[in-house]
């Protein structure tokens, strides 16, 4: 089955379920578009208070995209464009632009895009089983410029330089620790707390969130434009032999033995 986005009303609380089954809810070009017209649609709504995004079921909340689908539409310099600056970016915009407040539901992995895409909520619920992290490094592919930029205020210099040059997976309390999970519960009390959460935000002035929203939004500093040559740059990493290496070890799982070219 192919994946999906889900999405459920309950009074002024929308849910938003990242769903692929069999794939821990890795996100495909489909759901990478749909997830951008979701939120957009939500962000428009007058009546809704707060949104929800979690993974279906309990094992993951996203692994990551769907690495599958890389060789047919994410192969070329510019298929790489398309992908990351408007698909993915797009998602990311969309869920951190929301003018309602978010919360992200954490359970299990929480890997590659779907820890950008949670760290684009303004909150982070994690159960203490969850794991994070962005082994890109083992695919032989840098991180765009846009995704990167659009995770820097929340997750810092130091811990996303740790994430993307060392690839290691962290703990849920390490994640904690490092600030990059607003809170820690016992993987059986975290729909509790997320409900409690939610409840708390919904019984606040909605007019209020969005303007603080809106106010940290732009108190936050932004970095200088890229150049055109900065930006094509982020790309080079399609024309090296480590990038056909790291795929094809990623595919048939094994570990990869990069050359450095």
């Amino acid at each position: 089955m192919s994946g999906d986005i889900l999405t459920a009303r309950d009074g002024a609380v929308a849910t938003v379920t990242l769903s692929n089954p069999g794939k821990r809810n890795a996100l495909t070009v489909a759901m990478w578009r749909e997830l951008a017209r979701v939120f957009d649609a939500l962000s428009a709504e007058d009546d809704l208070r707060c949104v929800v995004l979690r993974g279906a079921g309990t094992e993951a909340f996203a692994a990551g995209a769907d690495i599958a689908e890389f060789a047919t539409e994410r192969n070329t310099v510019e298929q790489g464009k398309t992908y990351h600056r408007e698909l993915v970016y797009g998602a990311l915009r969309a869920v951190g632009e929301c003018r309602h407040p978010t919360v992200a539901m954490i359970h299990g992995a929480c890997a590659g895009g779907g820890r950008e895409l949670a760290c684009q909520c303004d909150l982070r619920l994690a159960g203490r089983g969850a794991r994070f992290g962005v082994p890109i490094n083992r695919l032989g592919f840098a991180i765009a410029w846009e995704e990167l930029a659009a995770q820097l205020p929340q997750i810092g210099r130091a811990a996303a330089l740790e994430i993307l040059v060392e690839g290691r997976m962290w703990d849920a309390q390490e994640a904690y620790d490092k600030g990059l999970l607003t809170r820690l519960v016992d993987d059986d009390a975290l729909a509790a707390e997320t409900a409690a959460t939610v409840g708390r935000i919904c019984d606040g002035a909605p007019l209020v969130a969005r303007w603080h929203k809106q106010f940290i939004r732009r108190l936050t500093p932004k970095p200088e434009p890229l150049t055109a040559a900065e930006r094509d740059a982020n790309f080079d990493y399609f024309n090296t032999e480590d990038y056909r290496i790291g795929y094809d070890a990623f595919i048939h799982k094994r570990k990869p033995r990069f050359a450095g070219r």
